[in-house]
């Protein structure tokens, strides 16, 4: 393949131009141990041979990291015009990834093996050298008994399997053991109603329904057509290599704090649960609950998260974002235009570039290939990244075998497809495919017609989910062809505004309480209610709590600093007490309950009960102690008396003495 050593150090940066190595891996091996030994990192632009360049590499092989630019763009009909392409896939093989969190799994090798008949009986004696297997026979039938019995045999009928490697559980009905001393056939002893059986792997060999949800991702169970001789000894060859300490990434973390699933028990957000296809997601009181052994890491759950309190471990979205942003970057910067981001999974994509590389026409020089472990958890922050940093077209290669798995995917599309054509960039610019063929592949991706970048854009992904969505779909708007200031987008969307009836509004903040992140608010001081449409992640808590049912939902994108100022929703006058005329609280609120019980309800049938209700906390008490035909009133009370009473009395007796005097001492002089 051609390759342009000046242009490719241009590209990326390099004083000098690179020294192209084309037989690294065989004459020219020295050089790379060379390389590996100054203790740099490496980067080596071949994948075929990276078990040897890591053999080669000893102690340096833990920074030694291979790309494929061979069928990615070297491979090509249009290969002399690959060099931005190229120089892209270098630059962003070059990031090193964050390290993954791990769990860790521990097997001792019991095995149960559910199965009937033969099939299941042979299964059992195949690892029994190897793991320590216990025989469950739905259906026995006429099975010989075996010459010698190496592990227990039992008749049952498994009603529920929980669990996951290491530690399964299997619930039993009717289980019995095998008779010892069984003849001419296999005869089994009292069963028992209910039994649990406890086992690290699972071998379902019966034929019937999966006894988990989503079985080809429960590690440790394997669940395979008994009429299947060849499946059957590849589900043995993988099961007996499950022994031991074994490492599996935790790959999701959760933020219970960000979770928007319930408050007072009443449930708003349930995007995570609704997709998860493992079952590793249950409700948990406010929030959710992750189990990450059981969790298969499909992302789904991250993908459609609006708070980010679920965020993808395997990489973080930040680092995904920063891919992007070196991939295209660089290819724009080496000159490339029309740029078609063609992501796929790395398992199921990888192997049909190759194939149409080697046998076909390979990938035209502006698609660029951008690998992921899963598209189910691709958030829209991702899929909306690449038209943000100057891509022309986005194209979705999705595996048809997995079309079920994908529900969270083609939410997030259905977003982003609203968003494009409601900006103006066109429906168009989004592609799905659903193949597993290489030929009707490059067959499509060949006939892409040329569409012009709305222009380069660039942002350095910083933050949570939530931060960074914000980032991406702000550096959207700003290069929009048709940049209006609010874009509606389909139900479920992580966008939009609450929408409140005003006349039934009482004001009584019960929205306010059990919004988790603050998009409503009240008044420190006025009867008020308050949004902050860029906070609101469309939950729907605030609907479901709201006693009046006057709140509904709008899924919808609003653009610029209006929208991240609190607006509001209702205000009035405070309701001020009919005696004392302190403010104590809603017009509306104190009409609204005076409206419920006025005549209804028996304490509430006279009017001095009724206007008990206007007043203040401290009135009302007042006023039920004025009554008298209350029988805990207490009347007018009595003065207590006081020394100035005393005082005052004498001072009243002494002047009424004087004057007595007075009065006796005139007589006596007139006579």
């Amino acid at each position: 393949m051609p390759l342009d050593a000046e242009a490719l150090a241009r590209a990326l940066g390099l004083a000098e131009p690179l020294r192209i190595h084309d037989r690294l891996c065989r004459a020219e091996l020295d050089r790379l141990e060379a390389a590996a030994a100054a203790g740099e990192p490496l980067l080596v632009a071949c994948e075929q041979e990276a078990a040897l360049f890591a053999e080669r590499a000893g102690e340096a092989a833990g920074s030694l990291r291979t790309v494929d630019i061979r069928a990615r763009a070297g491979w090509s009909a249009e290969a002399r015009a690959a060099t931005p392409k190229i120089a892209a896939l270098l630059a962003e093989a070059g990031l090193e990834p964050p390290p993954v969190p791990v769990l860790t799994l521990r097997s001792e090798g019991r095995c149960l093996v559910y199965g009937s008949g033969e099939t299941a009986l042979a299964a059992a004696e195949r690892i029994a050298d190897r793991l320590t297997p216990t025989l469950l026979l739905a259906a026995a039938g006429e099975l010989l008994p075996p010459a010698r019995v190496r592990f227990p045999i039992l008749e049952g009928r498994i009603v529920r399997l929980a669990g996951h490697l290491g530690a399964f559980r299997a619930t039993v009905e009717d289980a019995a053991i095998a008779v010892p001393s069984s003849r001419d056939r296999l005869r089994f002893g009292q069963a028992t109603a209910r039994s649990e059986l406890e086992a690290d792997l699972v071998l379902d060999l019966s034929g019937g329904p999966p006894l988990v949800t989503a079985p080809g991702k429960r590690d440790g169970y394997r669940r395979v057509d008994p009429r299947d001789p060849l499946a059957i000894e590849r589900a043995l060859f993988d099961l007996v290599d499950l022994v031991g300490e074994l490492e599996k990434p935790r790959w999701v973390e959760l933020d219970p704090g960000l979770c928007a699933h319930a408050r007072s028990r009443r449930v708003g957000c349930t995007r995570c649960l609704d997709h998860c296809p493992t079952g590793a997601i249950t409700p948990a009181g406010d929030h959710v609950a992750i189990d990450p052994y059981v969790c298969a890491g499909c992302g789904a759950c991250a993908g459609l998260c609006p708070t980010g309190a679920v965020s993808y471990a395997a990489p973080p979205a930040a680092f995904l974002l920063e891919r992007l942003r070196r991939l295209l970057g660089t290819y724009h910067g080496a000159g490339g235009t029309d740029a078609v981001l063609l992501v796929h999974e790395a398992r199921h994509g990888g192997p049909l570039l190759d194939a149409t590389a080697r046998l076909g026409r390979g990938l035209p020089a502006r698609v660029l290939p951008f690998a992921v472990d899963e598209l189910a958890g691709l958030g829209l922050e991702a899929l909306a990244a690449p038209f943000a940093l100057g891509a022309a077209r986005l194209v979705v290669l999705e595996p048809p075998s997995r079309a079920g798995e994908l529900a969270a995917l083609a939410a997030n599309l259905a977003y982003l497809e609203a968003l494009l054509d409601g900006l103006g960039f066109g429906r168009e610019r989004l592609v799905r495919l659903a193949l597993d063929d290489p030929e009707p592949l490059e067959e499509a991706l060949w006939s892409l017609s040329p569409l012009a970048s709305a222009g380069r854009g660039d942002f350095v992904p910083l933050g949570g989910k939530r931060a960074l969505l914000r980032l991406v779909v702000d550096a959207l708007h700003a290069r929009a062809p048709a940049p209006v200031p609010v874009v509606p987008l389909p139900e479920g969307a992580p966008f939009g505004r609450v929408l409140v009836e005003v006349e039934g509004c009482t004001l009584c903040h019960a929205c306010v309480g059990a919004c988790p992140t603050g998009a409503l608010e009240a008044h420190p001081d006025r009867p008020m209610l308050r949004f902050v449409e860029d906070a609101c992640v469309q939950c729907g808590l605030c609907r479901s709590t709201c006693p009046e049912k006057v709140i509904r939902l709008e899924p919808r994108l609003g653009f610029g600093p209006a929208f991240r100022e609190p607006v509001v929703l209702k205000e009035e006058e405070p309701a001020r007490c009919v005696r004392c005329g302190k403010p104590f609280g809603t017009k509306s609120s104190i009409e609204r309950i005076v409206q419920r019980l006025a005549g209804v309800h028996s304490m509430f049938r006279d009017p001095e009960a009724i206007e008990r209700l206007r007043m203040c906390d401290d009135c009302r008490v007042l006023s039920q102690l004025e009554r008298t035909d209350h029988p805990m009133a207490l009347g007018t009370p009595r003065r207590p008396r006081t020394t100035e009473d005393y005082l005052r009395e004498r001072e009243a007796e002494e002047a009424a003495r004087l004057k007595g005097r007075e009065g006796a001492g005139g007589g006596s002089g007139k006579a």
